[in-house]
């Protein structure tokens, strides 16, 4: 038996509320779970008082992965630091022009575009050219790079964007620059290495971001190096669903861009294979946003990008669509009714129920009003449940309806549940599924309490929540499959296509997306390559995935196309058609087995008084979730130390051996 068998994995998760963390060993087989305040300004310090948190020293990790929406949070706030972008000559006011779109199509008072990520001032056109193919029209020459440095020397800034024309077909100015550059300014980003596809707009936005955060990446990460020195065992959760090391993050800070909801996503992965469930909808609800994704066949759903700050943020990520709705998310009684979120009373204060200060009503509240939360214990042997407080903060609001405050705490979370619900349309109608024939996973720290409800709403028949439910994210890190991934411009038409040239392309990607993994010391026998194309019809804009296998079959690859084509969108035409990107993946999947985490029993078989829509002020079973073993009816509430499982009437909730709860709906 190995000794690296006796030392920890840990994975953790900083959410806007909470940091959350999974602690396991395989000998002798054990797991801890915990939860501390998240610490915006002092990330690292929160990660490390996590592992305090769970009972262990620095010395006996040995791999330490987290998934953080740091950058997210920075580029939504507008907290980034300056960057300049270096364009082809022409083409510098690209981010200035963007898309020929209006932010609010019916509101004049409202500007037509949001200002562009670098002002003028910072945009410099360098004389270079190529083509769309990759051919060299003009050369970058030695005098127009040393007008630059000089350039870049007055600007005063730390990072650059280099996003070339064309530079997806061939880098070889963007190379070229980011080798003179390095003692010119502290931080380089390359379009060919952040985003190597077509659409200058989206890649340049993207490489922009990139060089942003930048800064702010390789300050906490270093930081984070230094306190916590574990070399190679040290890695990043990616937005795509994988695991890198931090010398990758610091290059492309911008793959950490929702990494935490995607950690989520991917130990959802896991249990749906395990469950062996067609179709699943990942609900996770934390103290800032729920997080929505779609799970078919084992496989969640990715996308290309998506939009950060009202700017596009392209490259290959999980399809998770998140909305401002999360436990701390703050009620608001306006003109048009009761609102919820997107503020967020965050970790600082907090929910007002949580006792630190907080004095405005959030969704938290509401379920402390309706008894849902244990005010006897405290969450984590740390935060107490203070009823009277939020009693307090929901009162005004309840006086202005003229309601009690059980029927103002019901209309809360109906309103929340109804814009969560909007949530998981997005992910299902928009992709063409039925969402009501789909499992409703739920976890986070308040996934687990408005589950039954919004299932009830949607109109879905079961729920599962899975064991360490309020550390899912975390487990998740734990879980995920070692892979890489690559995707890039090929603009290729079946009609005539060349298939010994696009089979090569489609072979150096393949190589390119397994050299991390080899270099990480996996067997190239033990890597599983995936290939997508992200195909459309030849006039069209938006491109949609088409799984294929190699060689590349063009007669079934149409085929496939017209058929996924017909599914999202209700037809399929006999138009040429284009591969205009393909996407690999290379994987290893994962062999970490979690145990059932070991959380300490909180509560002793009783009663508590609590109100559903239509059951109000009634006598609750109250179930430590440790000791259930045998099918609850609702109303009940299941509780362990970080969770709260609500069962209202006319549900019913069965364990499994591993911990996960199966909510369904049964006697009343």
């Amino acid at each position: 038996m190995s000794t690296d068998e006796n030392y920890w994995e840990v994975g953790t998760d900083i959410g806007g509320t909470f940091t959350d963390i999974i602690a396991i060993r395989h000998s002798p087989a054990e797991a801890r779970i915990a939860k501390v305040p998240s610490r915006p300004q002092a990330p690292v310090q929160a990660m490390l008082e996590a592992i305090e948190a769970v009972g262990l020293r620095k010395s006996e990790v040995k791999r330490f992965v987290h998934g953080t929406t740091r950058v997210t949070n920075a580029i939504v706030e507008g907290r980034l630091p300056k960057v300049a972008l270096v364009a082809t000559q022409g083409f510098a006011d690209v981010l200035e022009i963007a898309r020929y779109r209006r932010r609010d199509l019916y509101r004049l008072d409202v500007p037509p575009k949001s200002p562009p990520l670098v002002p003028p001032e910072r945009c410099f056109g360098l004389a270079e050219r190529l083509d769309h193919e990759g051919a060299v029209l003009k050369a970058l020459d030695e005098a127009e790079i040393e007008r630059l440095v000089a350039w870049l020397k007055t600007t005063g800034v730390q990072s650059v964007a280099v996003a070339l024309l064309h530079a997806y077909a061939n880098p070889v100015h963007e190379k070229m620059l980011g080798e003179r550059l390095k003692g010119v300014v502290a931080h380089v980003s390359l379009s060919h290495e952040v985003n190597p596809e077509a659409r200058e707009y989206e890649r340049t936005s993207a490489t922009v971001f990139n060089a942003a955060a930048m800064p702010i990446a390789v300050e906490y990460l270093s930081e984070l190096e230094q306190r916590l020195p574990i070399g190679p065992g040290l890695q990043v959760f990616h937005s795509a669903g994988a695991m890198v090391p931090i010398s990758a993050v610091k290059r492309r800070p911008l793959v950490m861009a929702m990494s935490g909801p995607a950690a989520g996503v991917s130990a959802s992965v896991s249990i749906a294979r395990q469950l062996g469930t067609s179709r699943m909808l990942t609900f996770d609800m934390g103290g800032t946003t729920t997080d929505v994704c779609l799970i078919v066949d084992g496989q969640a759903e990715m996308t290309d990008g998506r939009m950060l700050g009202d700017k596009p943020l392209r490259q290959p990520m999980l399809a998770v669509h998140s909305i401002g709705a999360g436990g701390g998310s703050i009620v608001r009684n306006g003109s048009g009714g009761l609102t919820v979120g997107p503020e967020s009373a965050g970790s600082e204060p907090g929910p007002a129920c949580y006792g630190r200060g907080g004095t405005e009503p959030t969704i938290t509240d509401a379920n402390a009003v309706l008894g849902y939360l244990n005010p006897e214990t405290k969450l984590g042997d740390r935060i107490g449940i203070d009823i009277k407080a939020a009693t307090d903060v929901i009162a005004p609001i309840a006086g202005t309806l003229g309601l009690s405050l059980t029927d103002t705490a019901l209309g809360i979370i109906k309103v929340a549940n109804a814009t969560m619900a909007r949530a998981l349309r997005r992910v299902t109608v928009e992709r063409g599924i039925d969402g009501r024939d789909c499992t409703l996973l739920a976890f986070g720290g308040g996934g687990p309490m408005h589950a039954a409800g919004l299932a009830d709403l949607y109109g879905i028949a079961e729920v599962v929540v899975p064991s360490a439910s309020s550390a899912f994210s975390a487990l998740g890190c734990l879980t995920a499959d070692f892979s890489f991934l690559q995707q890039q411009t090929l603009r290729a038409a079946l009609d005539g296509i060349d298939l010994a040239r696009v089979s090569e392309r489609i072979g150096v990607l393949i190589d390119d997306a397994s050299a991390p993994l080899i270099a990480n010391g996996v067997a190239a026998t033990e890597i599983q390559i995936e290939l997508v194309a992200l195909m459309r019809y030849a006039a069209q804009n938006d491109a949609i995935p088409v799984p294929f296998a190699r060689p590349l079959d063009v007669i079934r690859l149409k085929k496939d196309f017209l058929a996924r084509h017909h599914e999202l969108f209700g037809y399929a035409t006999g138009e040429s058609c284009v591969i205009e990107s393909v996407r690999v993946q290379a994987r290893r999947p994962s062999t970490t087995v979690v145990s059932r985490p070991a959380v300490a029993a909180r509560v002793s078989a009783g009663n508590r008084i609590c109100s559903f829509d239509g059951f109000h002020d009634i006598a609750t079973s109250i179930i430590d979730r440790a000791s259930l073993t045998e099918i609850v009816s609702g109303p009940a509430i299941i509780e362990d130390a970080w969770s709260t499982v609500v069962v209202p009437p006319g549900w019913q909730a069965r364990p499994d051996v591993s911990g996960n709860l199966f909510l369904t709906r049964g006697a009343a």
